[in-house]
């Protein structure tokens, strides 16, 4: 029997291991994420939901908070004096992506030069992608993806020339527009409510507990959980080589 075969037949005898829970209770390979999720008493603000099991340390929440965020080096304010309840959704939505534990069956892998890994199409509840649009209709900006297409000037991100600031409206009709373009694809507008267990809450009342543990376990799949299962992805490239 050739050595192709008894491999083979090894990787037949290994009984699969990515059920799905890979994806559950996980942070990104990404920077500032911490390897791990646990509590963080020291959380700041807008992150504090995420205190007793984060992705988040007490700084990242901080940074993210600054006018000029360190996470980013991006200001929110841009195109001027941005809306208090505008700039809160903002907020929220930075550290749901910095610290939420529950992001895992939407993680994808990016270009290594960059980040390992990214947040993409993460179901947004109807209502929180209503809310931030309703909220940042009187504020301006001059993208409508602001992860790229910026003109650099002394190490910092500025509106190109040839893109005036303009009210949120010009760049995004409707909510789903902003949810989904603003961050390019990060999140997806979900036609599905809060409560649900079918879409996920970019902020949360603490006392009431994080409802986006139980939309993420109905969210995973063996099927996601492969692209952290380098044992299993590797298995197809074999087969060629096995014939």
């Amino acid at each position: 029997m050739g050595w192709w075969w008894r491999l083979l037949l090894g990787l037949w005898a290994v009984p699969p291991t990515c059920t799905g829970h890979e994806l559950l209770n996980v942070c990104m390979n990404a920077k500032p994420h911490k390897p791990e999720p646990g509590p963080e008493a020291e959380l700041y603000e807008e992150c504090i939901p995420w205190k007793d099991n984060a992705c988040c340390t007490a700084s990242t929440s901080w940074e993210a908070h600054l006018d000029v965020s360190l996470l980013y080096n991006f200001s929110l304010v841009h195109c001027g004096l941005m809306m208090p309840d505008c700039q809160r959704h903002f907020l929220q939505a930075i550290c749901f992506y910095q610290c939420s534990p529950n992001l895992g069956p939407w993680i994808q892998q990016v270009d290594p030069r960059w980040q390992a890994e990214r947040v993409l199409d993460a179901p947004l509840c109807l209502e929180d992608c209503e809310r931030w649009w309703a909220d940042c209709r009187t504020s301006h900006t001059c993208k409508s993806n602001w992860l790229g297409g910026w003109a650099w000037s002394r190490g910092k991100p500025r509106c190109p020339e040839w893109e005036p600031c303009r009210p949120f409206p010009h760049h995004f009709p409707t909510p789903a527009d902003l949810c989904e373009r603003i961050w390019s694809g990060s999140f997806r507008a979900s036609p599905e409510r809060r409560g649900s267990g079918r879409c996920l809450q970019k902020w949360f009342e603490p006392a009431r507990g994080n409802p986006n543990a139980e939309v993420a376990r109905r969210f995973a799949s063996p099927a996601r959980s492969w692209a952290r299962c380098p044992g299993l992805l590797a298995f197809p490239l074999l087969l060629p080589l096995l014939s």
